[in-house]
This record gives C-alpha cells, sequence and structure tokens, in this order.
C-alpha cells in the first residue's frame, strides 16, 4: 500500500513510509489532484479514487497473504454480519419495531473491522451514536445489540440506551455517545487512566468527520501527545455531516495534517479497503502499546445511507451513490480473496448464510424479549 499521505516531524512518531495507510491520493488527503488551479469534482475523485485502488491491488493481496486465515474468515464474516444486520434493522424500523434515531453503518463496515480486530479483548472503544456494528465487533451479542434496539429488557444495557447508546463494561465498549464529539474527551480521559494505572490498554475513539470542528477534538489532541497517551483518533469521515457535505464544512478537507499542529502521528487511509484500516491501526497500536504515543487516523468512506433513518439524502444524487458502490468495500475485500486463492464462492456462500442466520436469530431474541418493568425506570440512572 503506498506511502502515508501525512507524517509528523518527530522520528519517533512518524509512520512508516515503507508501510503506508493506502491513502487515496485526492485534493482533499493532501495531495493536489488539481490542473491549473481547478478543484476536482466528486466523479473526479471517484474516478481518482478507483485508480487507486487498482494500483495498490497487488500490495493489498500481499497483506491479506501474510495475515492468518482464521482472522481473514473473521473480518470478512463481521463485515457480512454487519451489512446484513443494518439491513434487518431499517427493515424494522420501518415496521415500527425500533424508535427513536436510527443511524445505519452500511458502506462503513471496513473501518469497524479493520482497526476493532487489530486490538486486543482488554483494550477500549468509543464510538458516535453510529454504534451497532462497532458494539457487535468487540463482544456484544447481535442478540442484544437488536434488543437494545427494540428497547427490550435482553439489550445490552436493558434497553434503556437505544440504537446510540450501546455499552458494556464486560467488554470495554463505553458507547455509543449522542453528542457530537462527546466521546473525544472520555476516550482521552480513558487513555490517561490506563497509562496512571500502567494496564498496557489502548484506547480507540471513533467520531465523524463533522466532530473535528468542536472545540474538544484540538483539545484532545493536543493534551494527549503533550502527555503521551495510548490512544488511537480514528475519524470516520463518510463525507457529510448530516445534510452538509465536508468541502461546505471545513476550511480544509484534510483532516489527517490536524494532527501536524500537535506534532502528532497521523495517516490518511481509504476506508474502503479493510486491509488497508487493518495496516495503519496495526502501526498505530504498536506506537501506543511501545511508548504511549497517540494517532490520528483519518478514514474516508462512504456512507450509502442517510445520516438517519429520517433523512430522504435529498442532498446527494443517485449517481453519487452509485458511484461510490462500485467500491463496495465488502465486494473489494471478497474479490482479494478469491484471487489470492483465500477463499471460494463456496466459503463465501457459507459466510452469507451463517450472517443472515445471526441475524434472523437476533431479531427473534428482540421479538420475544419482554419490555422493562417500571420498577426498572430509574435504575442505573444518576443525577
Amino acid at each position: 500500500m503506498p506511502k502515508t499521505a501525512t507524517a509528523t516531524k518527530k522520528k519517533a512518531t512518524t509512520p512508516s513510509s515503507k508501510n503506508g495507510s493506502g491513502a487515496l491520493r485526492t485534493r482533499a488527503a493532501g495531495n493536489p489532484a488539481q490542473k491549473n488551479g481547478k478543484t476536482p469534482s466528486e466523479a473526479d475523485i471517484v474516478e481518482l479514487a478507483k485508480s487507486e485502488f487498482q494500483k495498490r491491488r497487488k500490495s493489498q493481496l500481499e497483506a491479506i497473504k501474510k495475515t492468518d486465515k482464521k482472522i481473514l474468515r473473521e473480518m470478512l464474516y463481521q463485515m457480512v454480519l454487519g451489512r446484513r444486520f443494518e439491513e434487518k434493522c431499517a427493515e424494522v424500523y420501518r415496521m415500527g419495531k425500533i424508535g427513536g434515531f436510527c443511524h445505519l453503518y452500511i458502506g462503513q463496515e471496513a473501518i469497524a473491522i479493520g482497526s476493532m480486530l487489530a486490538l486486543k479483548p482488554t483494550d477500549m472503544v468509543l464510538t458516535s451514536y453510529r454504534d451497532h456494528v462497532q458494539a457487535m465487533v468487540k463482544g456484544i451479542s447481535p442478540e442484544a445489540v437488536m434488543a437494545e434496539l427494540y428497547g427490550k429488557e435482553g439489550g445490552c444495557v436493558k434497553g434503556k440506551g437505544g440504537s446510540m447508546h450501546m455499552f458494556s463494561k464486560e467488554h470495554e465498549f463505553y458507547g455509543g455517545h449522542g453528542i457530537v464529539g462527546g466521546q473525544i474527551g472520555v476516550g482521552t480521559g480513558m487513555a490517561y487512566a490506563a497509562k496512571y494505572k500502567g494496564t498496557d490498554q489502548v484506547t480507540l475513539c471513533f467520531f465523524g468527520e463533522a466532530a473535528v470542528n468542536q472545540g474538544i477534538f484540538h483539545e484532545s489532541l493536543n493534551m494527549a501527545q503533550l502527555w503521551k497517551l495510548p490512544i488511537i483518533y480514528i475519524c470516520e469521515n463518510n463525507q457529510y455531516g448530516m445534510g452538509t457535505s465536508q468541502e461546505r464544512a471545513m476550511s480544509t478537507r484534510n483532516i489527517a495534517k490536524k494532527a501536524d499542529a500537535f506534532e502528532m502521528a497521523n495517516e490518511f487511509v481509504d476506508g474502503m479497503d479493510v486491509m488497508a484500516v487493518r495496516e495503519a491501526t496495526l502501526r498505530a497500536i504498536e506506537r501506543a502499546r511501545k511508548d504511549g504515543s497517540p494517532t490520528l487516523l483519518e478514514v474516508r468512506a462512504y456512507r450509502y445511507m442517510g445520516h438517519s433513518m429520517s433523512d430522504p439524502g435529498n442532498y446527494r444524487t443517485r449517481e453519487e451513490i452509485a458511484k461510490y458502490q462500485e467500491r463496495d468495500p465488502i465486494v473489494l475485500f471478497k474479490d482479494s480473496l478469491k484471487e489470492a486463492k483465500v477463499f471460494s464462492d463456496k466459503d463465501f456462500d457459507a459466510i452469507e448464510k451463517q450472517a443472515v442466520d445471526e441475524t434472523a436469530k437476533a431479531v427473534a431474541f428482540a421479538e420475544e424479549s419482554p419490555f422493562p418493568s417500571e420498577s426498572e425506570l430509574l435504575t442505573d440512572v444518576f443525577a
């Protein structure tokens, strides 16, 4: 995978250029794809992304060949499970089974799976309100996640959190945060606690690109680099903050390079390539465990659904979505696994069936689980 898009001034924290992140080399990624100062259109960016992926195919295959087959199967299974689970969430939401807000992860699966399956079970994870898939990857069962979406007693927080507030101390998964950027400060504090207690834990903190405009982002990165905290900040850049495109909301679209202001290690990663995400995360984990150095990863992907189930998505065209779907992360990963002769069509069918069956099992559990009793109304609630 090509050279990392950004590097820091300090050699101790600079990502290796030999094992780059697989970054899309667009203007938004810090490599001006401009001719005569002209800003590229979305179509130009998509075509460039497709071209870059083809150039990277050889290095992606090399990454697959050096990764254990069991891990590769788990990665593909978790991606397919996440997709089928979220599709089912959309279906039951429309049926009125799920209430409130519901933010789906369809199109972004490579980010969670690529990064989180590189962690130890004891490592800590925080994320935003788009949290269903991360919760499952961290170990919360699909049944417990679906029941929580239903507001049922069998949910991971007994039906009190709903879609946006998955949580499990047992699995070191600490939300599910509804406030934009709210988890960034919390994650920084948890990384400080891990360093203070000497637990060797790494904290992974997910947030969307819109959270970068919050003051807590800059304050947290400054503190993490100053105090050498073992945290990896992952910006899931799906290019739209609710209905506003990134280019209309940021004076610079290169989020990774914002870490340069704090002399923090950073990389721009192709979020449609699960192996690129995994490789970048492994490098960040090594830095964190070695000397507590934090990292900012900007992982560029594209959500196929609206911001939430209540969003019709009229601010973008079907053609734009279709162009990004040509680089669907699951399809790309399957193609590479097949080319590398790791799995066959028969294996893919088995994985698909397992994911569909597990999703159906989760729905059945949620349907049968009772609603919390009135006596639980104030249990575990603190003011």
